[in-house]
């Protein structure tokens, strides 16, 4: 298998995918190595993050390189995505200690056990943050782990193996099988703990119907949404298309949390907003990864075409292009339809494109913006405080911002959401939730004596 740079189609990684036997021998190396590394002190497991955290920094330009070559990122963008990997481990170590720590009293004590082989299924958009946000946490508390990077984007692979060498951790503890679906499916098969998982909603409900039945495997499954953001009033117009172009627009469209439906009143404001948001996408910087540009290329031009489709198949159930997809090999300049009276379907689509629905009334936007199987990400843009205060607890969404885009999360919150976005097993800070369980003691006081009545 191979990967190649989505812009030159120069070969970025290549190698030989993990057959069954390859991937249960990884799986078994890191059972074998379970036991110890579960009992090694947390002081030293948290030694070791940090030691993880310093190479990723000394080491931040060659990931973001990595990062950018195969995906078709900018360098900005890939620069700040590799920040976040080191940054993570700060707030992993602080969520360990709040929501899985442990507590003691005379009578009483509370620790967390980890759950023992967990596999980890990277998703291409972050390749290097996201799976690093389940890895992380899941060896703080003790676990192995059998790492898979997308088959899109498998460079990374090599370099997390450096991170875990130069960080201490024991052999066996951090494993990289590579490949594609096959691989994935042995992968499933294996003798796992847990699956944790950043990807589509249909990958992601076939994981969690594979292992119905079997309670005994944790499952954290992200899987992206079809994320509303209400545009209801605001007395800076460009400020509101600002917050929209970012939205729908930011890494070429690639982000779960990306705005894809904006919901907009009739009229002349709602009019305005369109327009400067026409004139961001006009004047959008989009180019190669090295120049000053806001966006790069999507994945591949296999995306690009599939992008190109669904805007295709959306004019034909009665959307209005206001600003048609322009395709270059893997580039896409930004879309933006009108699908007021359009027979749009509830999908996630990953690309720069943006779907506008005409809607007065916030109890009427709140509606159009709930009605999807996702709940990720949602957002309003108003001027009024106390409207937020009421839109806030109707919207379905994890992630609901206030005169933000809806991409900004922080990885010292949660992120996650209801409906086809998950499983109920958010990331980020709650990631401490799921790479481990409680164990409740209750520890005698006295020496032990004849304590029971007399049957």
């Amino acid at each position: 298998m191979k990967s190649t740079n989505p812009i030159t189609g120069a070969i970025v990684w290549e190698g030989t995918a993990a057959s069954a036997a390859d991937v249960n021998a990884a799986v078994s190396t890191a059972r074998k190595a379970f036991h110890g590394f579960s009992l090694t002190p947390l002081s030293e497991r948290v030694a070791m993050m940090k030691r993880w955290a310093e190479a990723v920094t000394v080491r931040k330009e060659e990931i973001a390189r990595a990062i950018s070559d195969e995906i078709g990122k900018p360098m900005w963008e890939a620069r700040t995505e590799a920040g976040a990997m080191a940054g993570k481990v700060a707030h992993s170590i602080r969520a360990q200690a709040e929501r899985a720590g442990s507590a003691e009293s005379e009578a009483m004590s509370l620790h967390h056990r980890p759950h023992g082989v967990m596999a980890v299924f990277g998703p291409f958009n972050f390749p290097g943050h996201l799976p690093n946000g389940h890895i992380v946490p899941a060896l703080l508390a003790g676990n192995t782990v059998v790492f898979k990077p997308s088959e899109l984007a498998p460079s990374l692979g090599r370099l997390f193996v450096e991170l875990g060498q130069a960080a201490g951790l024991p052999d066996g503890v951090l494993n990289v099988v590579q490949g594609g679906r096959e691989t994935g499916a042995a992968l499933l098969d294996a003798d796992i703990d847990g699956l944790l998982f950043t990807g589509s909603a249909a990958t992601g409900t076939f994981f969690h119907k594979h292992f119905a039945g079997r309670p005994n495997v944790i499952l954290a499954l992200e899987m992206g949404g079809n994320n509303p953001l209400i545009v209801h009033d605001a007395a800076d117009v460009d400020a509101a298309a600002d917050i929209a172009t970012v939205s729908a627009f930011i890494s070429a469209g690639q982000r779960c949390s990306c705005a894809r439906r904006l919901i907009l009143p009739t009229g002349a404001f709602g009019d305005a907003v369109l327009d400067r948001i026409v004139a961001r996408i006009d004047e959008m910087k989009i180019g190669t990864p090295d120049e000053d540009v806001f966006i790069g290329s999507v994945v591949s031009k296999d995306a690009a075409k599939a992008a190109m489709e669904f805007e295709a198949k959306l004019r034909e159930r009665g959307g209005r292009s206001l600003v048609a997809l322009e395709r270059d090999g893997a580039f896409l300049r930004p879309g933006l339809m009108d699908v007021t009276y359009a027979d749009a379907p509830d999908e996630e689509i990953f690309a720069p494109f943006l779907q506008v629905h005409r809607i007065d009334g916030i109890d009427d936007q709140i509606a159009k913006a709930n009605a999807t199987r996702f709940g990720l990400a949602a957002g309003l843009v108003s001027d009024d405080a106390e409207l937020w205060k009421r839109v806030r607890p109707r919207l379905r969404a994890g992630i609901a911002n206030w005169n933000k885009p809806t991409t900004g999360a922080a990885s010292s919150m949660p992120f996650g959401g209801p409906g086809l976005s998950g499983n109920f097993r958010p990331g980020a800070y709650y990631a401490a939730d799921y790479c481990a369980w409680p164990q409740a003691s209750q520890i005698a006081t006295d020496p032990i004596s004849p304590s029971l009545p007399n049957f």
